[in-house]
Parts: C-alpha cells; structure tokens; sequence
C-alpha cells in the first residue's frame, strides 16, 4: 500500500495568507505546505483541498482512478468544489467499516473533537491511521495491532500519538508522519527536532510513503538532561519531551513547602501544563526509581535534588564539609551517575545552569554553583542527549 501526501499543512495552508508571524515568513520552498490530503494507492482520498488535481500531477499521481472521497474534519480552510470526475465526499460514521471493490477496508475512529479518523487496511494487509487537525482518538481500548504507518497532527496534540501508545496501536517500527502542520512551530530544524523526540517525522507534501517501510523512524533518546537558566524554558522542553508517550512519572524533587505561596504557584502550573495521564511523586529518592524498571521518568530538577544531598552532608558548615561532607556528597553524586548509566528507563531530567552568570557573594552559594557544575557534568556524561535552553529556544549540546 502506497500513501502520497498531497499536502502536510493545517486547513488554511502554511504560510497562513496575510500571516506575519516569524513561522509563516519561514515556510518557503519545501517548507511551504497545502492543507493536508492523503491519497491512497491512487484509489481512496482522505479529504479533498483546493488544488488537490494539481496537487496529483506535481507528486505524479492522477485522480482519475479515485473511487472514493472521505472527509475527516468540518473544512475550516478556502471553500472547495469538487472536481469532474471525483465522487462526491463524503463520511463514514464512528465505528461503521466501508469495503471498496479495490479491496480496501476503511473504518472510521470516534475523535475527542468533531471530525472523524480512519483507519485503512490495504489488500496486502498493511494498515495506516490518519487523523484530523486538533483531534484524538476516544475510548479506545486495547490491546491493538500495531499501525505500519500513522498520520496525525503531532504538534497540536502530542496526547494522539501518546493514546496511540498506550493501547499498543503504535509499536516501535510504526512510522509516525505529523501532518495538518500549522505556524506553532518554526519550520525547519526546530520543526523536526521537536517531532524526533516525540519519534515522528515530518515530510515535503507530495511526498509517497511505502507503508510498512520503516527505516526512517527516528530513534528517541533513551536518556536526556535540559539545562538552561531561570525562566529559560527548560521545564517546558522537558516536558514536551515526554508528552507523545503514555504513563509518565513526573519526579518532583521540590517538595511541597508548605506555606510558600510562591512555590505552591509554581506547582500548580507545572501541574496545569502536564498531560492526565501522568503520575506524580515527590522524592529526591532518585536510585531506586532509576534501577527499577517503569515508564518513563521526568525528573524536575537536579537542582533540587543537590540542594537536598548537600543539607543532608551538612555542606554549609566548612567544619562538616572539610570533615567528610565533600566526600560524602561525590560519593551520591557517583552513585546517582551509575544509576543513570544502567537505567533501562527513558528519563528526562531537569537542571539549572548557574556557572554563567555572576559570582555568588558567599562561600556557601560559591559550593553549591560548583557542585551543581559538577553534578550537570557527571549527569551528562550518562545522557545520550544533552540540550540547552536559552530564552526558550533548544540548543543541542549532544544527540
């Protein structure tokens, strides 16, 4: 089974028309992206776009064979008239299965929002899934079959594809390809970096996708640390991470600090901001949680997590940690670095990077900038992916 991609782009188009944004002055050349439609083995088309003839015969393809059209969404981009030849639209209700004679099955998936899925099976068997914009499924239940290859909007819901997961509709060979693209993220390097974390790809429209050929399937880190400084954005990139996959432990190393309304406000917006489906324990406990086996964990912060080691080594007393409270703190910092190196988890973890800026006044501020230095270090040096944030944009150190 063979799916062209006619477009990749959100209904109205990227560039949106008479858009300024920094994202749509970007999307040029193969950037540039038609509302998204998905021809199939020349014979079944999932939703009809302006230009999709045009849009045929530039991929090679001609829509004169095309037996059926279904629509996936409300069209909430240009009007469009239906071309001579092309069947009329139209689509199939939740749950209900449609035979063609080309020996296609397509059923349809109930979504979180209005508009309808479809999942596709081939005559040789192979099966895709393709979404609409802004959409997820609903109730679903599992196990299920793994996809050869799906079709969904990545960026606007990363809760898709996490869904996906959880029921085992997406396995390590499905090919995940982000379409219905809009201007929420900057074409380009930062576009596909955010979409290999979430193990999905983006193509050129007019692209043909081999289903059930997987050798582009990004490879996700399996360990990863985000530095940045505060308000940097590490948080949220951290997060965003994790939030394509299922059943994650959030390690909250901070603690509740009762009667700190500041904090508490902190919190609660990490929490607003955090997929439901993600469990959340405060510990500075880190090893256990690393040996055991698990979803994956995103920690948040090292940072934290020092201040805890070195209280309980009394590092702020020069007597204590001339005494054995600097061994003592290098010894957890090793133990924690072992830990990291043989975790079969996926961890993302959080840390500030504090060595840049100004010298702190006082000698205890000046040992915990240099152990935090130490500790990043030791952590990094674990990870297969080691970023950067600064002023909320990603830098890659490692990976």
């Amino acid at each position: 089974m063979e799916a062209t991609v006619l477009g990749t782009g959100a209904p109205a188009g990227l560039p949106r028309p008479d858009c300024p944004c920094a994202a749509c002055a970007r999307a040029l050349g193969q950037e540039a992206r038609a509302a998204t439609a998905v021809l199939v083995d020349e014979t079944l088309l999932l939703d009809l776009t302006p230009g999709a003839v045009f849009a045929a015969a530039r991929a090679g393809r001609s829509l004169a064979a095309v037996r059926q059209v279904l629509l996936t969404h409300p069209h909430d981009g240009p009007p469009v008239e239906v071309p001579a030849g092309l069947p009329q639209p139209g689509r199939v209700p939740d749950g209900r299965e449609l035979a063609l004679m080309t020996g296609h099955r397509v059923r349809a998936l109930a979504m979180d929002s209005p508009g309808t899925g479809y999942a596709v099976t081939g005559p040789d068997g192979l099966r895709l899934l393709y979404l609409p914009p802004g959409a997820a499924p609903a109730g679903l239940e599992g196990p299920v079959e793994p996809y050869d290859l799906v079709l969904a909007d990545v960026v606007g819901r990363p809760d898709a594809p996490a869904k996906l997961r959880a029921v085992g509709a997406i396995g390590p060979a499905t090919d995940i390809v982000a379409v219905h693209l809009d201007h929420d993220v900057p074409p380009g390097a930062e576009l596909r970096r955010r979409l290999a974390a979430a193990g999905a790809r983006t193509v050129p429209d007019g692209t043909a996708l081999a289903v059930g050929v997987h050798e582009d399937v990004p490879e996700v880190p399996r360990r990863t640390l985000v530095l940045g400084g505060a308000r940097s954005g590490k948080s949220v990139e951290a997060e965003r991470r994790l939030e394509a996959f299922p059943d994650v432990l959030y390690v909250a190393t901070g603690g509740s600090r009762n009667g700190d309304t500041e904090w508490a406000a902190r919190v609660a917006a990490h929490r607003e901001r955090r997929p439901g489906s993600w469990r959340t324990t405060e510990t500075c406990d880190l090893v256990p949680l690393l040996t055991e086996d698990g979803p994956p964990l995103l920690i948040d912060c090292l940072s934290l997590w020092l201040t805890d080691a070195m209280d309980g080594v009394n590092a702020w007393d020069d007597a204590e940690w001339a005494g054995g409270g600097e061994r003592a703190l290098r010894a957890r910092v090793e133990e924690l670095a072992a830990a990291v190196r043989g975790t079969r988890r996926t961890v993302v973890a959080v840390s500030n990077e504090v060595g840049s800026g100004i010298v702190p006044a006082t000698a205890s501020g000046r040992r915990y900038r240099d152990e935090l230095g130490r500790l990043n270090t030791a952590f990094a040096a674990e990870c297969e992916h080691v970023l950067l944030v600064v002023a909320g944009q990603a830098l890659s150190l490692r990976g």
